[in-house]
């Protein structure tokens, strides 16, 4: 327990100071004079939300739900299960008599059999045509033979030494025009080199290099004077800014604005736990405020009601339940019951006129034939039967 605990392991109570408690009694109780009435209000505005909600608000919601529902979904429930429901299935049962049905016949009876003879017929002409394919492939081959054998020595006789010549023809003329190229390449080497490299290159180390370390060494020195203008310009404005605007905000903000700041601080958190505290106190006023009237209500209403409900409300209604509602209810549900039974019956004509409509169309359905069992095959019938506990058998005969 925190009793338990040593001075240095209780946690330490932040001091407040003379502002604070000279600021907070006086701001709690004007502070609670204002929120009282305003509570009071807000509970008074709560409880009338609450009884307006349960007694007006979800009783008028669900007549507006049933209404909606009665008005808006059951007469498409109701043409969907009555109208809907049934024309599609009679088009469906409509559209496999007369398409489903012609067409499993068409297709088993009349383009089975024709596509079987058209594959017939395509097999024996695609026999025939390799046939006569095979016997034009041997007679190209042996022409194709033929040929490849005169184009051979064509090239072996002829296009070979003629070949050879040319190619010895250009080898030398390529030899010559090589030799010209050297010649012509050495000598317009010699002449870029002593009339154009030579002289650029002392150009460069005469003239262009010292000329550039000049412009170079001149541009440092105006870099470094504009350099040293701008950092005492910028100098100058630093510590004008500062003299002039720095230091007097500074001053202003660590002498006026904080002690300032602080003070409004403590005040808004004073006002704040005094709302918080001037609340929480509205509503236990404004509980026991509500307690009274609640009971006072109970008093001068609510008992009275109830005394006359029990007393001669219920005593009326159960006459009249005994008398007029149980003989209606009955009454009610004989006529229901005769109503179902007619639906029944006329449910049950119905389906025996379908069946009669169906057996005059398409006649009587096939009883499907009984196929003899494996022991009635091999056994004789009950008259012929052998059996040793009968007087029938051979052993006990007389």
């Amino acid at each position: 327990m925190d009793l338990e605990k040593s001075p240095a392991e209780r946690p330490a109570v932040p001091a407040e100071g003379c502002l604070t408690v000279a600021i907070r009694l006086p701001v709690r109780i004007v502070v609670l004079v204002l929120v009282v009435p305003v509570r009071m209000l807000w509970d008074a505005l709560v409880v009338g939300g609450r009884f307006l909600r349960d007694t007006v608000l979800r009783p008028v919601g669900r007549v507006f739900q049933w209404v909606a529902w009665a008005v808006f979904v059951w007469p498409w429930v109701t043409l969907w299960r009555y109208a809907v429901v049934p024309v599609a299935k009679a088009l469906a049962w409509l559209g496999y008599v007369l398409l489903v049905v012609p067409a499993v016949w068409m297709y088993e009876t009349v383009l089975t059999p024709v596509g079987h003879a058209i594959a017939w017929v395509a097999r024996g002409v695609g026999a025939g045509f390799a046939w006569v394919l095979r016997g034009l492939g041997a007679g190209f081959a042996w022409l194709l033979r033929g040929i490849g054998a005169v184009l051979a020595w064509i090239y072996a006789r002829v296009l070979t030494p003629v070949g050879r010549a040319v190619a010895w023809l250009l080898r030398g003329l390529g030899i010559g025009f090589g030799a010209v190229a050297l010649g012509v390449y050495r000598v317009v080497a010699w002449l870029v080199r002593h009339l154009i490299v030579v002289p650029a290159l002392w150009l460069y180390e005469w003239v262009l290099a010292p000329v550039g370390r000049a412009i170079a060494w001149a541009a440092r020195g105006l870099g470094w004077l504009v350099r040293m203008i701008f950092t005492g310009i910028g100098a100058a404005l630093y510590w004008t800014l500062r003299v002039l605007l720095v230091l007097p905000a500074l001053a202003l903000w660590r002498w006026v604005l904080v002690p300032v700041g602080r003070v409004l601080a403590v005040v808004a958190r004073e006002v704040g736990d005094a709302l918080g505290h001037a609340w929480r106190v509205a509503g236990h006023l404004s509980l026991a405020v509500g307690r009274f009237l609640g009971r006072l209500f109970r008093w001068i209403f609510v008992e009275p009601v109830r005394w006359v409900y029990r007393s001669v409300l219920t005593p009326v209604g159960h006459v009249v339940r005994d008398t007029v509602l149980r003989p209606a209810a009955e009454a009610a549900r004989g006529v229901g019951r005769v109503t179902r039974q007619a639906l029944a019956t006329a449910r049950e004509s119905a389906r025996q006129t379908r069946a009669d409509i169906r057996r005059m169309l398409f006649g009587a359905p096939r009883e499907p034939e009984r196929v003899p069992l494996a022991k009635d095959r091999r056994e004789p019938g009950a008259a012929g039967t052998r059996t040793l506990g009968s007087s029938t058998t051979a052993l006990t005969k007389d």
